[in-house]
């Protein structure tokens, strides 16, 4: 392939989380790998992917193709968002609230890989499900960011 014409796309990439996974067959079982990826221009658009594949590699790009058909745009008001969300996804429970400026990203887990993706630089989050699965918690929060609204846009 001629790098030339190779389109550059300037997302950052974080792999959340890394499964082996395995299907019984009558000979035995197959093993295959299930990746969970996040992606993120740290510019308001975020998103997650999450594919199988035979190898660790593949299962990462496939991931990402995934990731990049899901994304998001958050609204952000400076480097934080404009208010109070909570979204609850499966059984994963997310809160995010907004912080002063300078405060810093205060959030745990697959919660601050969203967020740090996303852009937000001052914010505080908690999960407040009982599950420590990375993937839904990641799913709950990318949900109370799509549900951001500003000033602008409230109807």
């Amino acid at each position: 392939m001629n790098d030339k014409f190779a389109k550059k796309d300037n997302f950052n990439e974080e792999v959340l989380d890394l499964r082996r996974v395995t299907r019984v067959v009558a000979g035995g079982k197959r093993f295959r790998f299930r990746a969970t990826v996040v992606i993120g221009d740290g510019n308001g658009r975020v998103g997650i992917g999450v594919a199988k594949g035979a190898d660790v590699e593949q299962s990462v790009s496939k991931a990402r193709s995934q990731a990049k058909k899901a994304l998001i745009k958050v609204k952000m008001k400076d480097r934080t968002i404009p208010h109070e969300v909570e979204a609850k996804f499966s059984a994963a429970r997310v809160l995010i609230k907004p912080a002063a400026s300078g405060k810093g990203l205060t959030a745990g887990g697959a919660v601050r890989v969203v967020l740090k993706m996303a852009g937000v630089q001052d914010a505080t989050a908690k999960c407040l499900g009982t599950t420590t699965n990375k993937l839904t918690n990641a799913l709950a929060t990318v949900k109370a960011l799509s549900e951001l609204r500003t000033k602008e846009n409230q109807q």
